[in-house]
């Protein structure tokens, strides 16, 4: 079968790495310590996959300007003290893998910093299977399209010829802005019924489901 894409662009937290709770959990922890008003679960989930300076303004709209530096430096104490043990998704690298295998290009657009991304990689084993990657510190934070563009001008293929996989509305939203295809996945951060509302090529399940739309439909 010929194929429809030759680069798959991956988000990473809550799509690839089962990270939805440690993100959501250390973002409310870190405003009980600073005393400041804790976002619910909802909105606490509806901030990953931005960039970290913008996830944080998103959930703590009242957090004084002076005060970001520390909720930043707590997040990321919470964070770092479980992110080491933060497991990939059941079938996460037997998917990837069997698309490396088979001659797709592999893209990560994150909203993890750089060294967070590179963390990742390592202590998954993972970065050898990915072509290039782009973090929202290195450019503009989805759903600004500028990752996905970044990806496929340096790996030379066209936005009919990509697609994007991501577990957020931020991920379907940059796909669009960008003139990509999205698969959502409903098994992350947002509801799959916020993803369904735009209009992604598919929205699936798990994992299994996911590497079952590949084999026929990528």
């Amino acid at each position: 079968m010929t194929k429809r894409y030759d680069l798959i662009v991956f988000d990473w937290d809550g799509t690839v790495m089962d990270s939805t709770a440690v993100i959501s959990g250390s973002i409310q922890a870190a405003c009980r310590d600073l005393g400041l008003n804790v976002p619910d679960d909802e909105t606490a989930r509806h901030v990953i996959g931005l960039g970290l300076d913008q996830a944080l303004r998103y959930a703590v709209p009242d957090m004084p300007d002076a005060m970001r530096p520390d909720l930043v430096e707590r997040y990321r104490h919470h964070f770092l003290a479980q992110d080491q043990k933060i497991p990939l998704f059941a079938g996460a690298r037997e998917t990837i893998a069997e698309l490396h295998g088979a001659g797709y290009q592999l893209g990560v657009a994150t909203g993890k910093s750089r060294a967070g991304l590179d963390r990742a990689l390592q202590a998954t084993a993972m970065k050898g299977y990915f072509h290039a990657t782009r973090t929202a510190d290195q450019t503009l934070s989805k759903p600004n399209p500028a990752m996905l563009f970044e990806l496929m001008d340096e790996l030379a293929v066209s936005a009919e010829r990509t697609l994007m996989v991501g577990d957020t509305t931020h991920d379907v939203q940059m796909a669009l802005n960008a003139g990509v295809d999205a698969v959502a996945v409903g098994y992350g951060a947002h509801p799959p019924e916020q993803l369904q509302e735009l209009n992604p090529v598919a929205l699936v399940g798990d994992f299994a489901q996911l590497r079952s739309w590949f084999k026929a439909n990528a």
